[in-house]
């Protein structure tokens, strides 16, 4: 038997059809409070998309503890044979909600894990560096990889603009030109926690660490001719990809690996641990293998489970916590503020955003409040009448020495810090003969598309200081003329 309609209030709709009027050729009635409803509710429908990440698609899954780390971290899900139900959001950087899945961008990998002590939210990217180390930057950088605010258009000289004159991105620009800017699906990329975190065992001994998924799938990427045909013949390519790969029994499983760096390492460690612009050597910190997870269960419902599922790199489980990489603090504040705008004040009570185990606090109100403690229970701490407290943890939590007065300044420079120096090795060193003429040939086609001729030049500065035969052979394919406004432009 089919359910009888109703309105939101739950009382049964008399016409699915027809609206009421004065007569059969009549004025609408807006005493027609069920089409006032309808309409006004798919007014509503939509929330402000994501700033950045816009496009994107995910999954359910389970996270597995194969092996043991407890040495490294008390954290529950990962001690040894634990299972974990996870949320995994993959998504674009730069595109709209509506933009194809195949532009040439980062990937955003970002997991959830349903802990027994809070939602762990780890919120990455398939790179594992970014663009900027200040979280300062991180709006002009977005708004150069947007749209003109004139035109609405993409700009390629805004792009280039901002990033010769950061030079500090020219590590993750490195990437996103390579193949890993175009890969095959999200199933066959590569995950990264990219920032620096610690952990923390139940000793009280502190490590630093870097995430690491690696794709069981094999890592693939496609030409830049398949992404644009399939940019306009399927936007939607690894949404579907993905969910129609779970939906036929096929999970995706990624191992985690972690790179440990002892405490005290990091003070006169070569590179600078917290910048986020570099990675570790594996050389210098090896993998070390924690579990693997498995993406089993597609959304029921893409708009409650996936579009308003809110990552945040402020949610730490014990065994877990910050460092001083800056775009790291700064995103702790800014993901959680936006959820607040985008999804609502109570976002965490959403049954996707919820953590399995209870909550107890002094949180009360706020729009769309759906949980709330008993009447005996008071709005405050600390308070005399038994409500929940904070128990002081036996081992210390995480946190490092912090001295100086307050300044506006970026990282100490290690040793062995400088803007290019990963980058080129990772052209000359990671890169194969065909990746690196594939490389040339996307960065030749990107930076033809600027029209500005002092930030063309300074582009081939910019991978000159890279690599001097890459930015030979740039200038060469732009059919550039050498300048001594280059040579200047090179010392950045």
């Amino acid at each position: 038997m089919t359910d009888h309609s109703t309105t939101q209030s739950g009382a049964p709709v008399i016409s699915d059809a027809h609206a009421q009027s004065t007569g059969a050729d009549g004025a609408i009635a807006l005493t027609d409070h069920y089409l006032v409803e309808k309409l006004a509710q798919f007014n509503r429908e939509r929330v402000p998309e994501r700033v950045v990440h816009a496009k994107g698609g995910g999954a359910f899954g389970v996270f597995r503890t194969t092996e043991d780390v407890s040495r490294y971290t008390k954290a529950a899900l990962f001690q040894p044979g634990v299972e974990t139900e996870t949320l995994t959001r993959f998504s674009s950087v730069a595109g709209e909600a509506g933009s194809p899945d195949t532009w040439r961008d980062p990937r955003g990998f970002s997991t959830k894990f349903y802990t027994t002590e809070g939602n762990y939210d780890l919120v990455g990217n398939n790179t594992p560096v970014f663009f900027i180390r200040d979280g300062i930057k991180f709006p002009d950088f977005i708004h150069s990889q947007k749209r003109l605010p004139g035109s609405n258009l993409r700009d390629a000289d805004m792009q280039w603009d901002f990033w010769t004159l950061s030079p500090e991105s020219a590590h993750q620009v490195t990437w996103v030109m390579g193949d890993r800017g175009l890969p095959a699906s999200w199933r066959e990329m590569q995950g990264y926690g990219s920032h620096t975190y610690q952990w923390i065992n139940a000793a009280g001994e502190r490590f630093w660490v870097k995430y690491h998924f690696h794709s069981q799938q094999g890592v693939k990427a496609m030409s830049g001719d398949e992404a644009e045909r399939l940019a306009g013949s399927d936007a939607d390519y690894y949404i579907r990809d993905l969910y129609e790969n779970i939906d036929a029994g096929n999970h995706p499983s990624w191992d985690l690996h972690v790179q440990i760096m002892p405490y005290a390492d990091a003070a006169d460690y070569r590179f600078n641990p917290f910048d986020l612009t570099k990675v570790w050597p594996h050389a210098d910190y090896p993998l070390i293998k924690v579990g693997t997870m498995t993406l089993n269960r597609n959304p029921e419902n893409y708009f409650a489970q996936i579009e308003q599922a809110a990552f945040s790199p402020a949610n730490f489980v014990p065994g877990i916590a910050s460092s001083p990489d800056k775009m790291l603090q700064a995103r702790i504040f800014s993901y959680p503020d936006a959820h607040r705008y985008r999804v609502g004040t109570n976002h965490a009570q959403l049954p996707v955003n919820a953590p399995k185990n209870q909550v107890h606090n002094y949180s009360q109100n706020g729009s769309a409040r759906y949980q709330f403690n008993a009447p005996a229970v008071p709005n405050y701490a600390p308070n005399s009448k038994g409500g929940p407290a904070a128990v002081e943890p036996a081992t210390v939590g995480g946190g490092w020495e912090n001295d100086g007065a307050l300044t506006l300044a970026a990282h100490s420079l290690h040793a062995a810090d400088d803007d290019f120096g990963q980058a080129g090795t990772m052209y000359r060193e990671v890169f194969d003969d065909a990746a690196r003429a594939r490389f040339l040939e996307t960065v030749s086609g990107a930076v033809g598309g600027v029209q500005d001729a002092g930030i063309a030049e300074r582009a081939i500065a910019y991978w000159t200081n890279v690599d001097a035969d890459l930015g030979a052979k740039l200038r060469a394919n732009l059919g550039s003329e050498d300048s001594s406004e280059s040579e200047a432009a090179i010392k950045y």
